[in-house]
């Protein structure tokens, strides 16, 4: 029996897809977010100083970031900011959209009125909210990868099996026989091997090759 621990490594997480960018503006003020994947704090240190550098001239660069499988690392900073109205708001969407290992920088050009501490916080969200918008995003899944050898004449009832329940085949080999390549969630697994075997009377040989993380891209 696997313990509570063990499961938890296994949970599945959301990450972007090579980042993105949005902007919104609030009294004249803008507010471009710049988003990217990060695996580390040192990645996402060098990310947000290139952001920085890039955008050297603009009054505040506020950025948060979010490490780790079970968002073990996050931080976040107001950049000059009244105390708790970007970091911790851009923060929040990312915590709030259940992604990790991303990192967001807030960049914000002043546009001479002030926005009250309401006014920023709503604004900061709002600009983080449109970064994650522009970005594209998936779910990293624990998942088995099982090989699949079947005779041609089985071939159509697996591929309308496998189509029916949206498992994508991710390689397939034609020779004499056909060997498919298919990933799903660890849980899902035997029951996919059994109702394959049953459907094709035990004509289809399955192999579970190897276990472990998946990217799964969401529409």
């Amino acid at each position: 029996m696997e313990n509570n621990e063990q499961k938890q490594k296994r949970l599945p997480y959301r990450i972007v897809c090579g980042g993105g960018q949005g902007e919104i503006e609030e009294k004249k003020s803008r507010f471009i977010a710049t988003v990217a994947p990060v695996e580390s704090e040192e990645e996402a240190t060098a990310f947000i100083e290139s952001v920085k550098k890039k955008y050297y001239d603009a009054r505040h660069n506020c950025p948060a970031f979010i490490i780790g499988r079970n968002k073990e690392l996050t931080r976040c900073s107001d950049d000059g900011e009244p105390s708790g109205t970007a970091g911790k708001p851009i923060l929040e969407v990312l915590l709030g959209a259940g992604l990790t290992n991303v990192a967001v920088v807030v960049t914000r050009y002043f546009g001479g009125t002030l926005l009250g501490t309401g006014g920023l916080v709503r604004a900061y969200t709002q600009a983080a909210q449109a970064g994650i918008a522009a970005c594209k995003t998936a779910t990293m899944r624990y998942g088995a990868t099982i090989r699949i050898e079947t005779d041609y004449t089985d071939l159509g009832k697996i591929q309308h099996l496998l189509g029916n329940k949206e498992i994508p085949i991710i390689s397939s080999d034609y020779t004499d026989k056909v060997s498919l390549m298919v990933q799903i969630p660890e849980e899902k697994a035997d029951a996919l091997i059994k109702e394959l075997t049953e459907s094709t009377a035990a004509r289809a040989v399955m192999e579970i090759t190897e276990k472990g993380y998946y990217r799964e891209d969401e529409k």
